[in-house]
């Protein structure tokens, strides 16, 4: 079961704790509507190839357009030891929805 994270519930927690964000989109994605936060971007098909960029012992909260690739990317994560895994539900849609309307909708 991987644990889920708000937008807001995100920008709360990382005040408190240090927190990976990590935005799994495309890049034309990301030039469209960045995430308005500290993050690392590796694309969804590069995840694999590129895990070793990642702290297993860090909670990472991971992002993408509405949840869904996110979902896969957090479990991935899991499935290779990384104990402290969410996916950020609704994705940026729910950031410009709930948080930041500046970002645009796609």
């Amino acid at each position: 079961m991987i644990k889920e994270m708000t937008p807001r519930e995100f920008l709360e927690r990382r005040t408190r704790a240090e927190l990976t964000l990590l935005d799994v989109r495309e890049d034309w994605e990301t030039t469209l509507a960045p995430v308005p936060a500290d993050h690392l971007h590796i694309p969804m098909g590069q995840i694999a190839d590129r895990l070793g960029e990642l702290d297993s012992s860090q909670s990472t909260v991971v992002i993408c357009r509405s949840g869904g690739r996110s979902l896969e990317v957090a479990r991935f994560l899991s499935s290779h030891g990384f104990d402290s895994v969410y996916n950020l539900v609704g994705g940026i849609l729910a950031w410009s929805r709930d948080v930041d309307p500046r970002i645009p909708q796609y």
